[in-house]
């Protein structure tokens, strides 16, 4: 049993996310911690915190400095200890009328119903407002010479605190506080054991200097916190359950790792002719954050596809780094041309992609194409079945591996099997489209962990399971650990968790994919790049130009013309925008081969040329369009120097492009606006964006002019929590946090 006070801002809200996000995480976890936020805040002030997905729920709240005590489930008032505080309270109206009389300090504009609160300064004349505090029986608390309250006489965070603690009935032992000013000096005047946080108030470090129940701690916030858990005996139970799980973790990961990806981890270059292996040049991060789970000489093998080249011979089998990933083998599906290209790029891409994103006018169902899916599909398993080790783990990703567990599962039912979705997961009713729905859902159902972007796909999986077969759901979570569940196209409140179908127990996850912070960082950190952006924003500035930033591959789920179209009408609404923006849209073209595109490619080219044509002066063109795949470093470049990143997609499984934008505004300290559709994945992920509608034309347009007026300070808030979230949740932490989960999915 545990029970921790703690007060709210530089301390339990302070230090690194990470150290954050591990101290909630455990609280989450532990239904013996009793969390009781202790706050200067009134009530109203900490409601918002109630609804971030990443803080724990409070048991009680003390609030109004001690004033106010209420459950943090119902926020109700403990009315044994609320009405002896409210008996000893005088005219709070006659208070702040005499200190206003003597002294030159400012009434705090904040709900004040148990409290009397005031801003002073040097030129307060502290004296006689301790003479009014003393003809009202109160006390008088400052705070960072700043904050000054008075309260009634013996009422204080440490008594009410204290009050709490015996009306609970708990071990005076089992309590913890903490803090970082002087404002919380009285909760360690209780007796308990406390922490003094790193980086906190003077005053409060040398008065509690000498006391043998207070550890001071070096680590900041939430992480000082968590460093005094080593400290206390009572509390060392929770670092060294912290220190075992990463023992556990450590030996549960001898496991060998199977990745199965479309994709192998170099690419082909011809070098005099003949084909040789190199490094990806793709800024898709998804590769190297692969490649370090096995850095530490994990157990592995990556199978992949490439296309059968007559000038090399064919190594089914071999290292790929020895000196970074030691034990790490590329096992490489050779497979003729015409394959991969009827596989991908044709049925692939033909039936299966316009399904997943609701577009189903433009799916194509071919039977025979079914059968050579099927035919690939079982090279990969058999492949599969024949490298991997006793009880490895297998990653598979993507929908076009949707049929690999139904014939790895009869070879090798030793295996554990977890499988990840790149894209979206359609409503049932779309879903059901696909005519061989029935064979796609039987063979994920052999998997042991299924992986999507956010929760809205996976209680979409479940409502397909539901129109296939009974099944019983184990375990839901709450989507808010890290997600939005209201206010948002594709917010829900709660996820399922565990299912079980015919005794087999299967485990569902919503794991969104991130940045590679390291590439994006290495860029902006380049001399010529940083001139580059240095140059870019000093010509803006001259010219008085915001600069709208649109990247997006070619293909009508982005919504390209939509966008465009978007923007003509913006430029007629708002006529004083025009020659003060700029639309710098870069489009990249799909893979050669494929036609399905080629409509929406001459819709756009001529929706550019119309605006252009119309709007354009010898001065300033309105769209700058790039057709053409602008390398990675030039790509970041613009994010950095961009005003508002314009994202609006009619469907996306995620979009890591947002993500890459709030990533590289948030490293150069920018403030930079992201606009964001609401039916991208990320949507959910990104709480500070300013979400639109791309199938409402009014709010596109209204979603740009707000991010357009918004303020600079505004969006320089909004980005740097934006980034807090993308730094924390960025790539590497995707790929571990999927393993650790298949690694908890039990083997059937």
């Amino acid at each position: 049993m545990m029970l921790l006070a703690t007060d709210l801002d530089g301390t339990f809200l302070g230090g690194s996310m990470e150290n954050r996000l591990r101290l909630y995480r455990l609280i989450k976890q532990h239904t013996n911690i009793q969390l009781v936020f202790v706050t200067g805040r009134g009530v109203e002030s900490v409601i918002p915190l109630l609804n971030d997905p990443l803080i724990p729920r409070p048991n009680y709240i003390i609030a109004d400095v001690g004033a106010t005590v209420v459950n943090g489930l119902t926020l109700e008032p403990v009315a044994a200890i609320q009405t002896d505080i409210e008996a000893r309270w005088p005219s709070t109206y006659a208070i702040r009328e005499k200190v206003l009389e003597v002294a030159s300090v400012t009434f705090q504009e904040v709900p004040q119903q148990r409290r009397c609160s005031f801003f002073y300064d040097a030129e307060a004349n502290l004296d006689a407002i301790y003479k009014v505090a003393e003809s009202f029986d109160c006390d008088v608390i400052t705070s960072v010479d700043k904050y000054l309250d008075l309260l009634p006489r013996g009422v204080n965070k440490g008594s009410t605190l204290k009050a709490l603690v015996e009306h609970l009935h708990v071990d005076a032992d089992d309590v913890l506080v903490a803090g970082d000013t002087l404002n919380d000096l009285s909760l360690y005047r209780t007796g308990y054991k406390g922490v003094v946080v790193g980086q906190a108030e003077a005053g409060l470090i040398e008065q509690t200097a000498n006391d043998a129940l207070v550890y001071q701690a070096t680590e900041a916030g939430a992480g000082g916190i968590m460093e005094s858990f080593a400290h206390f005996p009572s509390f060392t139970k929770y670092a060294e359950e912290m220190r075992k799980r990463k023992m556990l973790q450590q030996k549960k990961g001898s496991n060998q790792l199977v990745v199965v990806y479309h994709r192998l981890p170099f690419e082909q270059e011809l070098v005099n002719g003949k084909s040789i292996r190199v490094s990806p040049k793709s800024p898709n991060g998804i590769i190297p954050s692969l490649l370090g789970l096995f850095e530490k000489g994990r157990s592995g093998i990556w199978i992949g596809e490439e296309v059968q080249h007559k000038d090399r011979p064919e190594v089914p089998n071999e290292l790929i780094d020895e000196d970074k990933y030691p034990n790490l083998v590329a096992s490489t599906i050779s497979l003729p041309k015409e394959d991969i290209d009827k596989f991908y790029r044709v049925f692939s891409k033909e039936a299966f992609w316009p399904t997943i994103f609701s577009f189903v006018d433009k799916a194509k169902f071919n039977h025979d194409d079914w059968e050579h899916y099927l035919k690939i599909n079982r090279i990969f398993a058999e492949r599969i079945a024949k490298e991997a080790d006793q009880d490895a783990l297998v990653w598979i990703h993507e929908y076009n591996l949707w049929m690999v567990p139904a014939y790895l599962k009869a070879l090798r039912p030793d295996l554990r099997i977890g499988f990840f979705h790149h894209t979206s997961f359609p409503a049932a009713d779309i879903f059901n489209i696909i005519p061989w729905r029935k064979e796609i859902i039987g063979s994920l159902l052999l998997c042991d962990f299924i992986s999507f972007h956010i929760p809205r796909y996976v209680e979409n999986f479940i409502d397909v399971l539901r129109s296939h077969t009974p099944f019983k759901v184990i375990k839901k979570i709450n989507a808010a650990k890290q997600f939005l569940t209201y206010s948002c196209a594709l917010g829900v409140d709660q996820m399922t968790k565990i299912i079980e179908i015919d005794g087999r127990q299967i485990r569902l996850g919503a794991q969104p994919v991130g940045v590679n912070m390291e590439k994006v960082e290495s860029i902006l950190k380049k001399s010529d790049i940083r001139k580059k952006i240095e140059r870019a924003l000093v010509k803006k500035s001259g010219q008085e130009m915001s600069t709208i930033l649109s990247v997006e591959r070619l293909d009508y789920v982005k919504g390209p013309l939509e966008k465009i179209q978007a923007f003509g009408e913006f430029l007629e609404e708002y006529p004083e925008y025009r020659g003060k923006v700029e639309l710098v849209n870069i489009c990249t073209p799909p893979s050669q081969g494929m036609k399905i595109y080629d409509d929406i490619r001459d819709e756009v080219n001529r929706a550019v040329g119309e605006i252009n044509g119309r709007f354009a002066t010898m001065d300033w063109v309105p769209i700058q369009y790039f057709y053409r795949a602008l390398p990675f470093e030039e790509v970041v470049s613009l994010y950095a120097s961009s005003d508002i990143a314009w994202i609006t997609p009619l469907r996306d499984g995620l979009n890591l492009v947002a993500k890459e934008y709030v990533a590289a505004q948030g490293i150069i300290g920018g403030d930079g606006a992201l606009v964001l559709s609401e039916f991208a994945g990320a949507s959910v992920e990104l709480p500070y964006a300013i979400l639109t509608n791309p199938y409402d034309t009014k709010s596109m347009k209204e979603s740009l002019l707000k991010a357009l007026l918004m303020p600079e300070d505004e969006r320089a808030a909004r980005i740097k929590r934006l980034y807090d979230q993308v730094k924390y949740y960025d790539i590497h932490y995707w790929g571990k946090d999927f393993v650790k989960e298949l690694e908890k999915a039990r083997k059937n």
